[in-house]
C-alpha cells in the first residue's frame, strides 16, 4: 500500500507545532495558580512578622506562628481528631441547610414569577427575611426547636436563602420578551413556558445564587453552632472552646478548616 504525502503530512501532527501547543496549555495552567500562591508567600510571611511580634511581647496565643496552626491541624494527637469530627458535623448542617435552601428558594421566586401580584405578595417576606438579626431570633428559635441540630439547620438556611430568591426570580424574568412572546403565539402552556424557556434562561442567574448561599451555608452552620452549643458540637464550638482555652494554634486551626469547608463548596457549587 502506498500512502501519498498529502496523506502523510495530514495524519501525522507536526511535532514542534504539538510541542508548541503543550506548551501553552502548560502555560496557560501555571498562569491559573502562581498568582495566588504568590499572594499566599506574602500572607504567610507576614504572619510570621507579626507572629514573632507578639511572641516577644509574650502574647504568642494571640497570633501562633503558621507552622504551629498546621501541626494543631494535622499532627495533634489530641485536637486533630476533634478537629475533623467537629468539620464533618459542620458540613452536615450546612450541606442540609443549603439543600433546604435551595428547594425553598426556587420555589419562592417561581411562584413570584408567575405574576406580578404574587411577586408584590411574597418578595417583601424574603428582604425582611434577609434583614431580620439572626442573634435576636437565637433565643426564639433554642425555645421553639431546641438547640441540637434542627435549630442549627434553621439558621444556616435563613442565613443562606435570600440569594437563591433574589438570584433565580432574576433569571427568569429576564427570559427575552420576543422568546416569551413566540410560545405564546404557539400555545404553550405556563408550565411548558416554565420548563422549556425560562428555567434554561435562567441557569446562569440560579448558579450565581447557587455560588453565593453555599459560602452563606457555612457561615450559617459556624453561627448556629457557636450559639446552640448543645447536643452535636462543630467548628463554631470548638473555636470558642480554644479560644477560653487560650489555645491560639488550635483556635486558628479551626477558623482555617471553615474558611477551607467555605471555599469547597463555593467551588463545588461554582
Amino acid at each position: 500500500m502506498i500512502i501519498s504525502p498529502l496523506v502523510t503530512s495530514a495524519a501525522i501532527p507536526d511535532p514542534p507545532r504539538r510541542q508548541a501547543r503543550i506548551n501553552r496549555v502548560y502555560a496557560r495552567r501555571s498562569s491559573l495558580w502562581w498568582p495566588p500562591l504568590t499572594v499566599l508567600a506574602v500572607l504567610v510571611g507576614l504572619w510570621y512578622l507579626v507572629a514573632n511580634y507578639y511572641a516577644s511581647q509574650q502574647l504568642a496565643f494571640l497570633v501562633p506562628y503558621p507552622h504551629l496552626v498546621v501541626k494543631a491541624a494535622f499532627a495533634d494527637p489530641l485536637f486533630t481528631p476533634q478537629l475533623v469530627a467537629d468539620l464533618g458535623n459542620s458540613t452536615q448542617v450546612a450541606l442540609t441547610g443549603l439543600l433546604i435552601a435551595i428547594v425553598i428558594g426556587v420555589v419562592w421566586a417561581t411562584l413570584m414569577a408567575q405574576a406580578r401580584w404574587i411577586e408584590r405578595s411574597l418578595f417583601p417576606y424574603a428582604v425582611i427575611l434577609q434583614c431580620i438579626p439572626i442573634l435576636a431570633l437565637v433565643p426564639l428559635i433554642g425555645a421553639l426547636f431546641g438547640y441540637e441540630f434542627l435549630s442549627r439547620v434553621i439558621v444556616t438556611v435563613m442565613i443562606s436563602i435570600f440569594p437563591m430568591v433574589s438570584n433565580t426570580l432574576f433569571g427568569l424574568q429576564s427570559t427575552d420578551l420576543a422568546q416569551r412572546e413566540l410560545f405564546k403565539l404557539q400555545g404553550a402552556s405556563k408550565w411548558t413556558t416554565l420548563t422549556k424557556l425560562q428555567f434554561p434562561a435562567a441557569l446562569p442567574s440560579i448558579f450565581v445564587g447557587l455560588r453565593n448561599a453555599a459560602g452563606l451555608s457555612v457561615i450559617g452552620a459556624i453561627v448556629g453552632d457557636q450559639f446552640f452549643q448543645r447536643g452535636t458540637p462543630g467548628l463554631g464550638v470548638l473555636i470558642q472552646v480554644s479560644t477560653s482555652r487560650l489555645n491560639g494554634a488550635g483556635t486558628y486551626a479551626a477558623i482555617l478548616t471553615a474558611s477551607l469547608l467555605g471555599v469547597v463548596v463555593f467551588l463545588l457549587f461554582g
